[in-house]
């Protein structure tokens, strides 16, 4: 599948960042940033363990790449069930993550082009609600705060107060809560 422009952004120093759907041959590159920006540490997170062996959510593996077409960053989110809604439904959601940025691109615009875009396309898509757990300060400015996580958990050790929800939907995650498991589709084997 070619990828798909979704969008250009100039950063502050007028430079361009192209934010296109991920592709197949895209994983080597997606991994060798992730394991420069993150650390090795990154595969044992506990929002690791929801991704293992799943595919993104549809349309929702975004790269950044300079205009040369240097990869500069990555976001990907992935179906989830956040716990149980009132009804006694598993409550459909994304989990965001990870966003990286390339530690040479860092401070010129990319994570936050990537966090509007991820956003906008989930919102457009239908979605009802994206998690995350990462940094407080630096998601409030998308809008996720830790004011609907309160009766959510994640799958092994997390910080509490780095767990955080943005609806796309008013409303979505009222009632939810319950532990948050995988819900998207299994990479095949062939």
């Amino acid at each position: 599948m070619a990828a798909v422009l979704l969008s250009a952004r100039a950063d502050a120093r007028g430079s361009t960042i192209v934010i296109s759907n991920e592709r197949a041959g895209d994983a080597a590159a997606r991994e060798a940033l992730l394991d420069r920006a993150m650390g090795e540490g990154r595969k044992r997170k506990s929002s690791e363990k929801l991704r293992r062996n799943r595919l993104p959510a549809d349309g929702l593996a975004l790269l950044a790449r300079d205009e040369d077409g240097e990869l500069l960053g990555t976001v990907r989110l992935w179906h989830v069930h956040a716990g149980m809604g009132r009804n006694g439904r598993p409550v459909d959601a994304l989990l965001l993550g990870p966003l990286a940025v390339d530690p040479r691109a860092e401070g010129k615009g990319v994570g936050s082009a990537l966090m509007r875009e991820a956003i906008s396309r989930a919102a457009a898509t239908g979605h009802g609600a994206i998690l995350l757990v990462g940094d407080a300060p630096y998601y409030q400015r998308f809008g996720f705060s830790a004011e609907k996580t309160g009766h959510l958990v994640m799958p092994g050790p997390f910080e509490r107060n780095r767990f955080l929800a943005l609806e796309l939907v008013p409303g979505w995650l009222d009632g939810a809560a319950g532990l948050l498991s995988a819900s998207g589709d299994p990479i095949s084997d062939s």
